[in-house]
């Protein structure tokens, strides 16, 4: 008993560094396929702001918890899924089961495992997003106002400023404040442009929404009639321009407002019973988001057991077909998922109903799989093969009588 003991914990340690190496190989190369996605998504940020190949792959790396919540799940399903096809295909599973050990007594390695991939998800839902976001607004927009004020020279005519053109006769080293300064803003058609001159002003920036924004002070907007040639002079106090990233470069989308996916676990649970929200719209959305964070994490429990009786079922399948099968189930997982969530971002299902439905559905076919693979119920592909090749012997020899 001792030694059957001893090669059973052998075993499940066997499954164990099997589903890890499976599980960096999948997480690795599918992070690499999305930042890199990412990263040509959003070059036009990148090159219209002049950065760095550190401050690109800082950035990068803030936004990879945003990523993960995504990956973990299939990269989990996926490793769980190789691995017990390797076993089935190489006969391992027979050879275990011959020795007294079935599917459930396996169940210990890829449940824990499963288990350990949903504490990291919920970690990284639950902490990691909002700081990865805080982060990454906070330094392209810090990049962005450094670049702006560095751009600004004393005494010159600043045209290369976000479509903007800024004279300003003294800037401060320290503090970036301007002195005796001329603003132009061309955004608009050239006929209705505007002309500002104040005698003092600044450039900061909005980290909540996304903005660069020029702070001007006591001064006057000049504006030509492009009709009547006439020209209309307002007197100010404090003149305000915003110039927003997301408006300015393409792939900078993620820059505008605050959204709930942006906001830490707190914040979205003190949103939520305070219900100080901006609208009905935005507390729905903070309710599903609250349900995602979880469900997701979740997921990783799931689809880890359903893909045990998957590979069971496509036992002798090679391996990067194995790969395909997996991915389309997860597509098929995803679809549901999206199809509750857009449901309860609509206001047609309650946000507890729509992000659990994907998880409902594939929680009771995974045990229901297990049952069968219990009990090797489950018809092999080359049994599926057969009929379908008999079948058609038999529909071409009815059409030849």
């Amino acid at each position: 008993m001792k030694i059957q003991a001893v090669a059973f914990t052998r075993l499940h340690r066997c499954i164990l560094r099997e589903l890890a190496l499976n599980f960096a190989a999948c997480v690795t190369s599918l992070l690499a396929l999305i930042l890199i996605s990412r990263g040509l998504q959003m070059r036009g940020l990148f090159l219209g702001l002049d950065f760095a190949l550190s401050d690109i792959a800082l950035i990068l790396l803030f936004m990879i918890p945003t990523f993960l919540v995504l990956v973990l799940p299939i990269s989990c399903m996926i490793s769980v899924f190789l691995t017990f096809l390797r076993m089935s295909t190489d006969m391992e599973l027979t050879a275990v089961k011959s020795g007294g050990i079935g599917i459930y007594n396996l169940l210990c390695a890829p449940l824990f495992f499963s288990c350990i991939c949903m504490l990291v998800s919920m970690f990284v839902s639950v902490h990691a997003i909002s700081w990865g976001m805080g982060n990454f607004r906070s330094t392209v927009l810090n990049i962005a106002g450094s670049r702006a004020r560095v751009v600004v020279q004393p005494g010159v005519f600043n045209k290369d400023i976000f479509g903007l053109t800024l004279f300003a006769r003294q800037v401060d080293p320290v503090d970036g404040r301007l002195r005796n300064v001329i603003f132009e803003d061309r955004r608009q058609e050239k006929n209705n442009s505007l002309t500002v001159l104040a005698s003092e002003g600044n450039i900061t920036t909005d980290i909540m929404h996304g903005d660069v924004v020029f702070n001007l002070r006591d001064g006057r907007i000049y504006r030509v009639d492009p009709d009547s040639g006439n020209i209309s002079i307002l007197e100010f106090g404090e003149y305000i321009v915003r110039l927003n990233l997301s408006a300015l470069f393409s792939g900078a989308d993620i820059l505008g407002e605050v959204t709930p996916n942006e906001m830490s676990w707190n914040g979205l649970l003190n949103m939520r019973e305070r219900g100080d929200a901006p609208n009905e719209r935005f507390q729905r959305r903070v309710e599903v988001e609250l349900h995602k964070r979880i469900s997701l994490p979740a997921a990783c429990l799931v689809l880890g057991i359903f893909a045990i009786p998957l590979a069971c079922a496509f036992h002798g399948v090679r391996r990067h077909i194995g790969i395909i099968l997996a991915l389309f189930f997860f597509l098929v997982y995803y679809c549901v998922y999206s199809f509750g969530l857009t449901l309860s971002e609509s206001g047609y299902l309650p946000p507890a109903a729509g992000l659990w439905l994907a998880d409902g559905i594939f929680a009771p076919a995974a045990l229901i799989g297990l049952h069968m693979a219990e009990r090797e119920r489950f018809p092999s592909p080359e049994r599926l093969l057969g009929r379908l090749r008999n079948f058609r012997r038999s529909r071409a020899k009815g059409t030849a009588t």
